[in-house]
Order: C-alpha cells, then sequence, then structure tokens
C-alpha cells in the first residue's frame, strides 16, 4: 500500500514539473505548482506517520500457517515431538503467520499452545516488545483463570520495559475483575497507579463498573478517583444490588 502511495504521488510529482516546463500560461503554471506542493507535503506525512503495530493488524493465515496450527492442536499431548515440531516447522513460519497462528489459539483459549507460541515470538530476530502482543496475552490468560502464566508474563514485560497505556491498564483490570480474579486485577490496578501516564477518568470508570460484585475494593478505587477528579461523579448502585450479589456468592460457596 505504501509502494502504491508512493508511486501515485512521484508520477503526480513528474506531471507537475511537465507542466510548468512546457505549458507558460498563468492558470496552468498555478495548478502545475499546487499539484507539486501536495505531492511533497504527502511525501513528508507518509514518511512521518508511524507504523502499525503487528499485533493490531489484521491476521489472516496462509496455508503453511494453517497446517501449522492443525499439526501443533494435534501434537499437544506428546511433549517430545511438539518440541521438534517448533524447532523445525514452526521457527520457519513467516513473521504474519506465527503472529496469525498465535492470535486463534489465543481466541480459542489454547493457553498451552498460546504459552509455547508466546516463547516462540519472543526468541523470533524480528520480535520487539510491543504493549499490545502482551495485553492480548494477558486477557487470555485472564479469561482462562491462569494466575501463574500471567505472573509468568506480568515479570517478562517488566524486564522488558514494557508499558501500557491507562485505557489498556483499565481493560486488564476489568477481564480480571470479570473472571473472578480480583486479587490478580487489584495489583494490575496497583500498577496503573504508579504509571507515569496521567490518570483519565474513563479507566476508572471502567474498573468501578467491574468493581460493583467487591464492594470494599471499590471503595478504595472510588476514592482515588475522587481525589484525581473532585469535579467528578461517581454513581454507585442501589445498596440491594450488593446485597443480591453477595447472597448469591454465599449460595454458590454452600
Amino acid at each position: 500500500m505504501q509502494r502504491l502511495t508512493r508511486s501515485l504521488i512521484a508520477k503526480a510529482r513528474a506531471s507537475s514539473i511537465r507542466l510548468l516546463l512546457h505549458d507558460t500560461s498563468i492558470e496552468t503554471q498555478r495548478l502545475a505548482l499546487v499539484r507539486f506542493y501536495v505531492s511533497v507535503s504527502a511525501v513528508a506525512v507518509s514518511s512521518s506517520s508511524p507504523s502499525l503495530s503487528i499485533w493490531r493488524r489484521r491476521k489472516e493465515m496462509t496455508k503453511e500457517g494453517l497446517i501449522a496450527a492443525k499439526e501443533l492442536k494435534r501434537l499437544q499431548s506428546n511433549p517430545v515431538r511438539l518440541h521438534r515440531f517448533i524447532l523445525s516447522h514452526v521457527s520457519r513460519l513467516l513473521k504474519s503467520d506465527i503472529v496469525s497462528v498465535l492470535a486463534e489459539f489465543q481466541r480459542q483459549n489454547q493457553v498451552f499452545l498460546s504459552m509455547k507460541l508466546y516463547d516462540v515470538v519472543r526468541k523470533e530476530i524480528w520480535y520487539r516488545p510491543d504493549m499490545f502482543f502482551y495485553r492480548d496475552m494477558l486477557m487470555m490468560l485472564a479469561r482462562n483463570r491462569k494466575v501463574d502464566e500471567s505472573r509468568q508474563v506480568w515479570e517478562d514485560l517488566k524486564k522488558e520495559q514494557v508499558l501500557f497505556d491507562q485505557h489498556t491498564f483499565g481493560d486488564l483490570v476489568r477481564v480480571y475483575l470479570d473472571s473472578g480474579l480480583p486479587s490478580e486485577a487489584m495489583d494490575i490496578y496497583d500498577e496503573m497507579r504508579r504509571s507515569p501516564d496521567p490518570p483519565l477518568s474513563l479507566p476508572f470508570r471502567v474498573i468501578l463498573k467491574g468493581l460493583i460484585p467487591y464492594p470494599e475494593l471499590r471503595e478504595k478505587v472510588k476514592d482515588d478517583f475522587l481525589e484525581l477528579f473532585p469535579d467528578m461523579i461517581v454513581y454507585d448502585p442501589p445498596e440491594d444490588l450488593f446485597e443480591d450479589r453477595e447472597s448469591r456468592s454465599e449460595s454458590e460457596v454452600e
């Protein structure tokens, strides 16, 4: 896409220069100058715009990726053969295929295989620490209530000095809360509070909504929110909603 854009810009610039050289009428000269400056501006913008993270691009598997995914699922019960296949085939896949296979395993909640590919990706020569890579892994692990794996991934991202933005922090805390992991959610919340990024109100509201089943934790976050945003209002749910949730959780325990 970028090559096509640059090609079109180059053609527009060339036609503008030809007009400037061969047509001396005032209107034509003005039109040619406008085209020329527009093409130059377009080049500057396209060269300065950051590329989209590979973990945010649309992920489509090739035939080789599909074959590798099926074979990985078939061999996951055999550690020795699985390891050999990863070394001989998975490591040779295109970057886009490895990314796509990992995304598909995450979608299917294939925790074991996702962790295997997670290790493969981090050893690839093209790998660069990326917020979205870690976000997707943590969300998948939270959905499946995998605490130990979550801690491992969190340690890795801390070593690589990956920083989440405030919205990502809010989404992560919420998914851990929705998965019934309030302790892990609050650990991430504490990391969010220590983040160098300036706090935003929306992530707090996302977290507060997820904390409705946990009134005590919600009060703590609510106090932090009102301290940071004193001019804003927090709408509390009806008290009987807390009581209904507490009685429901007690009945489930019994």
